[in-house]
């Protein structure tokens, strides 16, 4: 086992001569010691003979249209047959559609739901996003066979956003079809790790408390692509440019007045765990350029989600749209760093798509991350001093993934989780063991939070890892550099 900060080079078990593992291994100093520290903590045997190149390609969406059997037309009839579909919820009204076979399709598709749809038919005619209280008139063609036809937003289909249109007289089984989409291959542990030696890390130390209780934000919702690893990217749905969203920090009594701006392509929303407020207005999702306030008073301390609920809210929060707010208990005592760690599951739809969100419902994710980003802080470690009191803030966004948080080499002398101590400076919560008692974990189920304190007691590199090893693997991993 290659000890803590050792820098003699070694591939990854499973990746020994891989290409991705050499690009790795190029970057100078610290990812040399991520390497190997990986390699120490998160031996992978089962990655052997895993390829790291060719990731991911576009989706492709296969149409069929006419009649199932070889050599069958269907003549057209010279008819038009004209159908309103409203969306109700995220429903579509009706589920089918009897049209005669030969006749021509019309639909009237009237979005009476709260958010953006579309309507996609298997033989390539489609609307545009149309927001809600709005209607358009499609001519769909001829109708020779049966058809499907479905909400293409993400995620909107596998909520049940789908119809099928039915051929009566028409050749049994035409015109049925599937979203096909090209095999999308998992970045492996080297893949990931080499793409983060690269990328910017995100920042983990806790902003610090302003002196203002009155706290005025703008959260502006973009979408962008982000790498995920080389040749594979996803899109991504952010708060303010970055997935988790910016860290808000106050104390109980604070004020916070959010201005939320839509500057995406379709609906979106806000829910603060932070406030207590009925969600009617607040929390109601907005169209593309609309903006809403939302203002709360921090009446309770924690680490706090916030993130979209707009439906299908798995779908939202999977593609990056979470974020914190540490709101510090009346009694906390200084320490010498704070960082923020907030995990969440990604779900790898095709090259530059959004998230699978069949994969989203499986819940099996393909990659987690730390601050939106798998093994960032393996490749850029946090830093600390030996004997120095480091706090950690850790949040679970999900929107599916537990996490078992624990440092390596350490033990928590400080346990703070959803509003209360479990270990206080060697105390446990119920006041009778005192000077010998601590914590290995803090366990956190999808949006639960706290905090632990450890007291590093000598340099080295300490792992901060997920404990459901399985996750650890996919990115839940990073390093504490602790000097002299």
């Amino acid at each position: 086992m290659t000890e803590p900060g050792s820098l003699t080079a070694r591939a990854l078990p499973g990746h020994e001569g891989s290409s991705a593992q050499r690009g790795a291994l190029a970057v100078a100093g610290v990812v040399a010691v991520v390497a190997i520290t990986l390699a120490a903590v998160l031996a992978r045997p089962a990655l052997a003979g895993t390829s790291s190149s060719g990731l991911g390609s576009a989706a492709v969406t296969a149409a069929a249209e006419g009649p199932a059997t070889e050599g069958t037309t269907v003549p057209a009839t010279g008819h038009t047959t004209e159908v309103t579909v409203t969306v109700q919820g995220m429903t579509l009204t009706p589920s089918s559609i009897e049209v005669p076979a030969g006749d021509t399709l019309r639909v009237v598709f009237a979005n009476q739901g709260d958010q953006r749809h579309d309507l996609v038919f298997a033989n390539g005619s489609a609307t545009e996003s149309i927001a809600p209280g709005t209607q358009a008139t499609l001519d769909v063609g001829v109708v020779t066979g049966n058809l499907d036809a479905w909400c293409s937003l993400p995620g909107h289909r596998q909520m049940g956003m789908a119809l099928q249109v039915i051929a009566v007289g028409g050749p049994a089984g035409a015109g049925a079809v599937r979203d096909l989409q090209d095999d999308v291959q998992v970045p492996t542990m080297a893949d990931l790790l080499a793409a983060a030696a690269t990328a910017t890390p995100s920042p983990a130390e806790l902003p610090p408390l302003e002196a203002t209780t009155d706290h005025v934000v703008t959260f502006t919702v973009t979408e962008k692509v982000q790498d995920v690893a080389a040749g594979l990217a996803r899109t991504v749905w952010t708060y303010n440019g970055s997935s988790p969203g910016p860290v808000l920090h106050g104390r109980v009594g604070d004020t916070f007045r959010i201005t939320l701006v839509n500057g995406g392509t379709m609906g979106h929303s806000i829910d603060f765990h932070a406030g207590e407020l009925a969600p009617d207005g607040p929390m109601r999702t907005i169209e593309p350029g609309e903006s809403l306030e939302y203002t709360f008073t921090a009446t309770r301390a924690g680490i706090w989600m916030y993130h979209c609920s707009t439906m299908p809210m798995s779908q939202h929060i999977a593609n990056g749209m979470f974020g914190a707010v540490v709101i510090e208990p009346v009694d906390l005592e200084p320490v010498d760093r704070q960082f923020v760690l907030v995990q969440s599951d990604q779900y790898l739809g095709a090259d530059g798509a959004p998230a699978d969100a069949a994969k989203v419902a499986a819940g099996i994710p393909d990659v987690v991350g730390f601050n939106g980003r798998a093994f960032q802080y393996d490749a850029h470690p946090l830093a600390a001093r030996a004997g120095e009191r480091v706090r950690i803030w850790v949040l679970d966004a999900g929107p599916n993934a537990s996490w078992s948080f624990h440092v390596v080499g350490t033990q928590f002398d400080t346990v703070w989780s959803e509003g209360a101590y479990t270990v206080r400076h060697g105390v446990s919560s119920d006041g009778l063991t005192s000077g010998v008692t601590g914590a290995q974990t803090l366990a956190l189920l999808a949006a639960e939070g706290g905090f632990v304190e450890l007291v590093p007691v000598e340099a080295g590199h300490y792992a901060l890892v997920n404990h459901q090893m399985s996750l650890a693997e996919k990115g839940a991993h990073g390093l504490l550099e602790v000097s002299d």
